[in-house]
């Protein structure tokens, strides 16, 4: 990792819950609300990408070092709709638990535009309720690993192979204990 000081002035974000709480799943505590609230993810995605500008720049694209201002849409939806998603773009059926839909043109980047839009991502709240019970994580601990799973993927991060994955992991797990929330721990 080296760093080199480049700062991020801004994230604009669309941000949208467009699912129903299962019967079953009571917010039992004030923390757990943050992961549906706008302001929480733009500062999120915002420390994110500084981080990975600054300390993962041989993993980014060059394109998107100088950039100050970048551009995403996030959405956490239900089974149904996810699976719509999957099947409709990745000819896949079923749920799954993220979906990521990166739009960088390199044709924006040459025009040297102050903000970059990055892509969306989409994140089904019903499979991180199941997979936060498989892997023994808070629901919240989960989304926002999906999110940071997203976001890598928006970003050109692959994992087509085991080394791939278990970068692409380590990434997400630095990233996640830089955020310092007691709720994720």
């Amino acid at each position: 990792m080296k760093y080199k000081n480049n700062y991020v002035e801004k994230i604009e974000l669309v941000f949208k819950k467009a699912f129903q709480i299962p019967p079953n799943y009571f917010i039992t505590n004030s923390s757990q609300n943050i992961i549906f609230e706008e302001n929480f993810w733009e500062n999120t995605f915002l420390q994110w990408i500084q981080i990975l500008i600054n300390e993962f720049q041989e993993s980014v694209p060059n394109s998107l070092l100088n950039k100050k201002s970048f551009s995403l849409s996030f959405e956490i939806i239900d089974d149904l709709k996810i699976s719509k998603l999957n099947q409709k773009w990745l000819n896949k059926s079923g749920p799954t638990d993220v979906l990521s839909f990166p739009i960088i043109s390199h044709n924006d980047l040459q025009n040297n535009l102050t903000c970059v839009e990055l892509g969306d991502i989409f994140i089904s709240f019903e499979m991180a309720i199941k997979q936060s019970l498989e892997y023994n994580n808070s629901v919240e601990k989960e989304v926002i690993w999906l999110a940071s799973h997203g976001l890598l993927h928006l970003l050109g991060w692959d994992h087509q192979d085991h080394n791939q994955l278990e970068n692409m992991l380590n990434i997400q797990e630095y990233l996640i204990s830089e955020l310092n929330n007691e709720f994720i721990n």
